[in-house]
C-alpha cells in the first residue's frame, strides 16, 4: 500500500488518505455519464480523505480536449471515450507522460445509417449518388472523437468530404433527431444503446452501411479496432453489422499523480463499483450507457499502461467479493 495511505476502521478494512487533498476531475458537458463517474469517485474518495479535502468536477467534451487538459495540469483525473481512440494515440506515441486508472465499460459502435431509398450498399457507394447528400454527424475539429472518426472513415472510403453538406452537433442527439425527421440523408454516430436510435426510421425505412475492409483495416493498422452490432439491435438491422468500435470510458491521469491518490481512486473504482452500477440498474444491461456489471479484470485492461499504484490496487483487491449489503450505497440494484 502507498506510504500516505492508512487502514481505517470507521468504514471497515479500507484505505484512507492521511493528508487533505484537492482533486480536479474533468468530465463531460454536465448531464451525461462522465459526471456520474466523477461524482461517484469524488464522493468515495472524499469519504476516505481527511477533513479539508476538496473535490471539483470541470465540464469537458470527453474527447481529445481531456488529454490536453491533463497535460496542462488543469485536472488530475479525466474520462475519455472511446478507448479505441486512445489505443490509436498510444500506438502513435502521443500519450507519453499519461497513465490509466481503469476502464468503465460501455458497449458502443460508430454506425452509418442512410435512407433506405439511396442506391448504396457500402459507405464507398455514397460517392456514386448523383444528388446532393446531407450527413448528420459531429465536427472534425481536433477535439470531438466522433467527428474525427467519421471524417477519417469517409476519406479512407475514397470520398471527397467537400462534396457533401453536413449538419454538425457536438452531442449525438441533435444529429440523430435530424436524421429521424428526414432532414439528413446519412447519419454517422454512436450512443447506439440510447432510445433516440430506436426512432430513426420514423419517417422512412433505413438501412445501415458497412465501412468496408479498406476502411476498417486502415483503422486497425493504427490501433483502432472493429466491432459488430448484432442483427435486430437497431430498427431494420436484419444482419450483423461490422463497423468501427466506439466502446468504453477510460479514466486517465498523469504518470506523476501521487501514488496514494492513484491507489485509492482505483480501490474505490473496484470496491465501490456497485454504487455506480446501481444508477443504471433500471435499464437492461445491453441498453445501458454503462454496461454492468463492472468486472475488475476487464476494468484493468486499459488502452495505455496503468499507473503503477493502480496496478497494485487491482492486484490487491480485484478478486475480492463485494460486501453483500453496503448501507453506504445511495442507488441500490
Amino acid at each position: 500500500m502507498p506510504q500516505n495511505l492508512s487502514t481505517g476502521t470507521a468504514m471497515g478494512d479500507t484505505p484512507r488518505l492521511s493528508r487533505p487533498v484537492t482533486l480536479h476531475f474533468r468530465a463531460d458537458w454536465g448531464q451525461a455519464n462522465f459526471h456520474r463517474i466523477c461524482g461517484w469517485l469524488a464522493q468515495e474518495i472524499g469519504d476516505r480523505a481527511p477533513e479539508g479535502s476538496r473535490f471539483a468536477t470541470w465540464n469537458g467534451r470527453g474527447g481529445f480536449d481531456q488529454i490536453a487538459a491533463l497535460r496542462a495540469e488543469e485536472c488530475d483525473i479525466t474520462v475519455v471515450t472511446p478507448t479505441a481512440a486512445l489505443s490509436m494515440l498510444h500506438q502513435a506515441g502521443e500519450l507519453k507522460g499519461l497513465a490509466a486508472l481503469g476502464v468503465i465499460p460501455q458497449r458502443d459502435k460508430l454506425v452509418v445509417a442512410v435512407d433506405a431509398a439511396l442506391p448504396v450498399s457500402t459507405v464507398a457507394d455514397l460517392a456514386s449518388v448523383d444528388r446532393p447528400l446531407t450527413i448528420a454527424t459531429s465536427p472534425d475539429d481536433g477535439v470531438n472523437t466522433i467527428g474525427f472518426a467519421a471524417h477519417k472513415g469517409l476519406r479512407l472510403a475514397g470520398l471527397d468530404v467537400d462534396r457533401f453538406s453536413f449538419f454538425y452537433h457536438e452531442r449525438p442527439f441533435p444529429p440523430i433527431a435530424r436524421f429521424a425527421a428526414g432532414k439528413a440523408d446519412v447519419l454517422i454516430h454512436e450512443a447506439i444503446m440510447t432510445p433516440h436510435w430506436q426512432s430513426i426510421d420514423r419517417t422512412r425505412p433505413v438501412k445501415y452501411l458497412p465501412w468496408g475492409d479498406t476502411v476498417l483495416d486502415a483503422f486497425e493498422a493504427e490501433g483502432w479496432g472493429r466491432g459488430v452490432v448484432p442483427a435486430g439491435y437497431l430498427p431494420g438491422l436484419e444482419n450483423d453489422l461490422t463497423t468501427l468500435e466506439f466502446s468504453d470510458f477510460a479514466l486517465l491521469c498523469r504518470e506523476d499523480l501521487a501514488d496514494d491518490i492513484a491507489y485509492l481512486t482505483t480501490w474505490c473504482m473496484i470496491r465501490t463499483r456497485q454504487a455506480l452500477e446501481g444508477q443504471y440498474a433500471h435499464i437492461p444491461a445491453d441498453r445501458s450507457p454503462v454496461t454492468y456489471p463492472l468486472v475488475p479484470a476487464a476494468m484493468a485492461r486499459t488502452p495505455l499502461p496503468l499507473h503503477p499504484a493502480a496496478e497494485r490496487a487491482y492486484a490487491d483487491v480485484g478478486d475480492l467479493a463485494l460486501p453483500e449489503d453496503d448501507d453506504t450505497v445511495i442507488w441500490k440494484r
